[in-house]
């Protein structure tokens, strides 16, 4: 992957595909393999099913990362103005996140403990998840892990293997319009989160994000 070169120079292929290249990797010391997308297409269940995958087949332990867990609290979003746009780039705690990826690349035997978005409270939970030395493959899933943006870039350098879900526009519309609608949003609140955010954020990832190793259909 070239850093900066944005759009759709990537091989693509199948998620089977991206597990198999994700087994090909040196296997000497822990990987750390980012999934990203827009918004609405997938990535945690993508994640899930790798780590599931990964485990099964005796490739060795692994556990995902969601990059949710780093939304600034909205305590901070709202001093600076930015409750609006949660969930927009600005509005994670990317030096938290570069440090954890730092302490999983240590691989130095010690547990590392993670946040996880809890989604019922649109709240991160400080130290929700344990990711012990026995996970050997880290996946990290999140919206703007390949965003061409200084906030951003210096992640990829703990990256062995990115993949981006390929998703039609079309769909990705249908699915956020489904989410909200599902936590009872409609009317003005539900075109709100959609135009004055959610829909924002997917040209965000699709505009602006480097070309992955692999995209997946």
């Amino acid at each position: 992957m070239a850093d900066g070169e944005t759009g759709q120079g990537a091989p693509g292929g199948t998620a089977a595909d991206f597990a198999e290249a994700v087994r090909k990797l040196p296997g000497d010391r822990r990987r750390i393999v980012a999934v990203s997308g827009a918004p609405g297409s997938g990535k945690s269940t993508f994640a899930d099913w790798l780590a599931e995958e990964l485990c099964r087949d005796g490739e060795g332990s692994a556990a995902v990362l969601p990059m949710d867990g780093f939304h600034f609290d909205d305590l901070v979003l709202n001093a600076r103005g930015h409750r609006a746009r949660k969930g927009a780039p600005h509005t994670f705690d990317t030096g938290g996140l570069a440090a954890t990826l730092a302490r999983l690349s240590a691989d130095d035997g010690c547990e590392v403990a993670v946040p996880v978005f809890d989604r019922a409270i649109e709240i991160a939970r400080a130290g929700a998840r344990i990711i012990g030395p026995q996970i050997r493959t880290v996946v990290i899933e999140g919206n703007y892990l390949l965003l061409d943006d200084p906030a951003w870039t210096p992640l990829r350098r703990f990256f062995d293997l990115t993949a981006m879900l390929d998703v039609p526009e079309e769909t990705l519309r249908r699915r956020l319009t489904e989410r909200w609608v599902g936590f009872g949003f409609s009317g003005e609140a539900l075109e709100a989160k959609l135009s004055g955010n959610d829909l924002i954020n997917m040209r965000i990832v699709l505009e602006k994000s480097v070309a992955p190793d692999m995209w997946i259909a």
